[in-house]
């Protein structure tokens, strides 16, 4: 393996989309969603080992879910993983693992990837990984994957591209989620891709762009240059972390960078953030409906997602198009159509019976 590659793992937020599962204590990427044996930040980091050293993957996530990596990873070393006193966004966290990773290397190849992704096809995957990390070793860029859209989602962020014969396209404009109307016009343009989230670039680029476009909080990582990777690294990280900006790498760096380039990706891609996203990812029955957890009888219903604890016994009758989960203590049924409202359900659960049900 190339002792220059190296992968940062984002896996600090809540996914409050996925309550009652998701809660604030065990966010969903400790969760074994799909019923695959495997949490998705164990089965990111078996993705991403692949290619990548396995001591050269860096975790980031919030102080208090460090016990949960180490338990799902326990052959990690704890200087991989990288601990934030508070929620950030994107941004400083990239900051944060890229210093660090100067520090050890400074012709360090990166790729940024969220945790909580679903990926079919992981050896294309890996060769998409693989020509961006040789495009970036030669030139001076930032890199994202855009994956070719199948449909008109809403649901996900658009990367228009240049038109060119190269297989790496220039990148445009970056477009928040759209209306539907906007979004058939975008897919059917051919010039426009869903935006993954997955970065790749060479460290010192990265840090140079910070630089440029985020000069007051590299000027405050900066201070911190002779502690990374050593023992006082977690006292200026607890000290210093809060005052970053809360801004993600999209808006703080891509959209401003007049380097950014997209390559295309067609790997079976979901970034499961939903009830729903979940949903198409599953096998179903005659009738269309996903099980995961338990056993289950469906009478006169079709269409539905449920997802139980291990061996409950579930008949559901009469019912279409809805979803059903049980955690624990805890039993959420709202048809799909609703499922925005479930982070402000989670709000209101909380508001209601307290925290340790959020």
């Amino acid at each position: 393996m190339n002792k220059n590659y190296y992968a940062l793992i984002m896996a600090g937020g809540v996914g409050s989309r996925f309550w009652p599962v998701s809660t604030q204590k065990f966010p969903k990427q400790f969760h074994d969603m799909l019923g695959t044996g495997e949490s998705l930040l164990q089965k990111t980091f078996k993705r991403l080992e692949k290619l990548i050293p396995s001591s050269n993957i860096l975790i980031a996530t919030n102080a208090q879910y460090e016990n949960l990596v180490l338990e799902q990873l326990p052959l990690i070393a704890k200087n991989q993983i990288l601990l934030e006193s508070v929620m950030r966004n994107t941004a400083p966290c990239i900051l944060y693992a890229s210093s660090k990773i100067y520090n050890l290397n400074s012709d360090a190849l990166v790729i940024v990837a969220p945790s909580d992704h679903w990926i079919d096809d992981e050896n294309e995957f890996i060769q998409n990984i693989k020509k961006a990390f040789d495009v970036c070793e030669k030139q001076d860029i930032l890199m994202t994957l855009g994956i070719k859209p199948s449909s008109p989602n809403t649901g996900y962020g658009y990367i228009n591209f240049e038109n060119s014969e190269t297989p790496i396209k220039k990148i445009k404009q970056f477009t928040e989620k759209p209306n539907l109307e906007n979004a058939v016009k975008f897919v059917e343009s051919g010039n426009y891709l869903w935006n993954a989230g997955i970065f790749i670039w060479n460290v010192k680029n990265i840090l140079s762009s910070f630089e440029k476009h985020l000069p007051v909080m590299n000027a405050l990582f900066e201070k911190g240059k002779c502690f990374w990777n050593t023992e006082k690294e977690a006292s200026f990280i607890n000290e210093n972390y809060e005052k970053a900006e809360n801004i993600s790498i999209d808006y703080g760096i891509m959209e401003k960078a007049y380097n950014a380039y997209v390559l295309p990706v067609d790997f079976g891609w979901s970034d499961l953030g939903t009830w729903g996203s979940l949903y198409d990812k599953l096998e179903k029955d005659s009738q269309k409906n996903a099980l995961i957890g338990g056993e289950a009888i469906f009478r006169n219903a079709s269409d539905n997602m449920v997802k139980t604890t291990s061996h409950k016994k579930v008949v559901i009758q009469g019912l279409n198009d809805y979803i059903v989960i049980e955690n624990e203590d805890v039993i959420l049924i709202c048809p799909k159509q609703q499922e925005q409202d479930i982070k402000q359900i989670a709000i209101d659960v909380k508001n209601n019976f307290g925290i340790d049900y959020s």
